[in-house]
């Protein structure tokens, strides 16, 4: 199990990646547009960390989290963001379309369920232990296509958990003005277990995850982890029509980093933070610098 000092790590290298990219997007040194994980950090973290080498994930638009949570390079990311040729994709992908090792993102909301339901089943009848982990927001379930792939997965029993990062709001629709019934019934539904879990706490999501990764493991059955969880940013650089409090009240009651952070002292909180700062500084700097793909 990784220490609190580890985990307080990665929940503060995605913080300040994202907002360093929120900060410096006005300079115009990124191409596209972005969403930023900023709230969500613990989502990341608490299940990727379970994860083996052979297994596979399946990230959205809002990535960068994810990317980082599974081990990949700050420098990389901010060179695909500016769409140099050293970013992840050799500049090619931006901030929403990623592939490294077995990390898979796309824009298209709804549209990776299928494909990670498919790589799924493929691992299975391939007879490989992997496991697949598909992440969506709760926006994505209003796609027919959802639902095909949730019907597939069940009856043919693919060895795969959706986590599902409910932040209470598409864009700028709340969830109560978007989806009928309940998040869970529409598993349930197709005959898939599903866990809810109402925190921002990484040691809470960690234990809760640690344990549907290894239901997924023994049972080569789909699983569903509803994490109800918080946006702190806009959905994407400046479109955010909430009231300033209600963000800022989010921010203080439901902030990992805050609720994590008070577990480690003074100190050594100090010490990972100033470590971390130079790292994201020193990857920005280098990606800066990083020549553009000649096409």
């Amino acid at each position: 199990m990784p220490t609190n000092s580890d985990l307080y790590r990665s929940l503060y290298r995605i913080r300040r990646f994202e907002e360093t990219v929120l900060e410096n997007f006005p300079r115009g040194v990124f191409f596209g547009t972005t969403h930023t994980y900023l709230g969500q950090e613990a989502d990341a973290v608490g299940v990727i960390t379970h994860l083996l080498p052979g297994d596979i994930v399946f990230s959205n638009h809002r990535g960068h989290g994810h990317f980082l949570a599974y081990g990949g390079d700050m420098r990389a990311l901010f060179a695909e963001l500016m769409g140099r040729a050293t970013g992840v994709c050799g500049g090619r992908g931006g901030s929403q379309h990623l592939q490294w090792r077995n990390f898979y993102s796309n824009g298209i909301q709804g549209g990776i369920v299928p494909v990670a339901t498919g790589m799924a089943l493929a691992e299975k009848m391939a007879e490989r232990d992997s496991l697949t982990l598909a992440f969506t927001g709760d926006g994505t379930l209003g796609e027919g296509v959802v639902y095909e792939s949730l019907n597939l997965a069940g009856l043919w029993a693919a060895p795969i958990l959706y986590v599902v990062e409910n932040n209470r709001i598409a864009q700028t629709t709340p969830i109560e003005l978007a989806l009928a019934g309940s998040l869970r019934g529409r598993f349930e539904a197709f005959g898939i277990p599903v866990r809810e879990l109402d925190s921002s706490d990484v040691l809470e999501i960690f234990t809760a995850a640690g344990e549907e990764v290894a239901a997924v493991r023994s049972d080569e059955h789909p699983r569903a982890l509803v994490l109800h969880t918080c946006r702190f940013g806009p959905h994407s650089k400046g479109d955010d029509t909430r009231a300033p409090l209600q963000v800022a009240q989010m921010r203080q009651a439901r902030d990992p980093l805050r609720i994590h952070g008070a577990r480690l002292g003074e100190v050594e909180r100090g010490k990972i933070e100033g470590e971390v700062d130079a790292e994201v500084a020193a990857a920005f700097e280098l990606a800066l610098k990083d020549p553009f793909p000649i096409f």
